[in-house]
């Protein structure tokens, strides 16, 4: 078995526990989850509804914070940021990918690419060289004065995967980015999501239900009442 060096490891679970409260009652979602993920690689993460697949997504994109343990991200301990320092470490180095595309209406897709460029330095000629380029890459430069209501599901989800990697970033993460579209859609999606990995390096975090979805990731690790029970490749 080949032994992985520490610097190519993007992502490190340590421990990891996540509980709920309902009522006065501590749910317990995750329980002591520890893993790794390699730098440049396309994970799925499954599991029935519940499992927890998704709370350990937000986790890792630092959307939702660890009740115990630990996650470093790029070298980064994540658990150990402040709100404050979080939010500024999400939009340096995390791409997001919904499963309804949160694209604004009124905006183009142009400016709904442009969007995480505004918290940059970044001058309005770079703004505009990073989204062109990124609407290249996701075949929709054609389209960039369209607003969503004039787009179809699937180029409306490549909007949203052109507004997740403009800022270039360290992990994209997604969270069932097929399940709102036809079979034609999503298997254009999942060949575009495969593209970025293989041509572009970037590593990839999804959580799906579908095995066709799956079957694109390198590695399957499933979730089970909070437990990680079985990687395969």
């Amino acid at each position: 078995m080949a032994v992985i060096a520490a610097q190519d490891i993007i992502v490190s679970l340590s421990s990891v526990s996540k509980s709920y409260r309902r009522g006065d009652q501590a749910v317990p979602v995750l329980d002591g989850i520890s893993f790794d993920i390699v730098r440049g690689e396309f994970l799925a993460l499954m599991g029935p509804s519940g499992s927890g697949k998704s709370t350990l997504l937000n986790l890792i994109a630092g959307i939702d914070t660890v009740d115990s343990g630990s996650i470093v991200v790029n070298g980064v301990d994540i658990a150990s940021l402040g709100e404050a320092d979080l939010a500024r470490w999400r939009a340096a180095n995390v791409g997001f990918i919904f499963q309804f595309y949160n694209l604004i209406p009124v905006l183009t897709a142009y400016e709904n690419v442009e969007l995480p460029l505004l918290l940059t330095p970044l001058s309005r000629r770079e703004r505009r060289e990073h989204v062109e380029t990124a609407l290249a890459v996701v075949s929709l430069q054609d389209r960039m004065e369209h607003h969503p209501s004039q787009l179809s599901g699937g180029q409306q989800q490549r909007v949203a995967i052109a507004r997740a990697i403009v800022t270039d970033p360290a992990i994209l993460v997604a969270d069932e980015p097929t399940g709102d579209l036809d079979r034609v859609s999503a298997g254009e999606i999942l060949g575009l999501m495969g593209r970025l990995n293989a041509e572009f390096g970037k590593t990839i975090i999804m959580v799906t239900h579908d095995p066709r979805a799956a079957e694109k990731a390198h590695i399957i690790r499933q979730l089970e009442k909070g437990v990680l029970n079985d990687v395969s490749a």
